[in-house]
């Protein structure tokens, strides 16, 4: 059973940094190309960074671009994701994906890419 659970979620204020961490099991890890996905208050999923197998390549939503870095650790199944320089925009749940989100249109994200119970991230003054 695929399972997948992120952390490190909290409320920031902005300018400031968080970094999340998925703790993945049930699959090989390693074989897989992983994928953040969130979803802002009131809108659907949305992709922000895909990483793939050995860490190559990595795709970032223009959004996040130079802020937001994903890695990820096939040793340990963990994958991360570094948020520097937030914003009130970068506030929703964060989700860990097991699927290469950039294949998919945003409508059917839900429906393509497992994810776990997911993370808040609240960016406020």
């Amino acid at each position: 059973e695929v399972q997948l659970v992120e952390s490190g979620g909290g409320l920031v204020q902005p300018g400031g940094s968080l970094k999340l961490s998925c703790a993945a099991s049930g699959f090989p890890f390693s074989n897989y190309f992983m994928s953040w996905i969130r979803q802002a208050p009131g809108k659907g999923l949305e992709w922000i960074a895909v990483i793939g197998l050995g860490s190559t390549p990595m795709y970032y939503a223009d959004s996040v671009k130079g802020r937001f870095t994903v890695s990820r650790d096939d040793t340990n199944n963990t994958l991360t994701l570094q948020l520097n320089s937030l914003n009130a925009e970068d506030t929703g749940m964060y989700y860990c994906a097991k699927c290469p989100a950039t294949a998919y249109d945003p409508a059917n994200l839900a429906r393509m890419c497992p994810r776990g119970q997911g993370t808040q991230v609240v960016v406020s003054s």
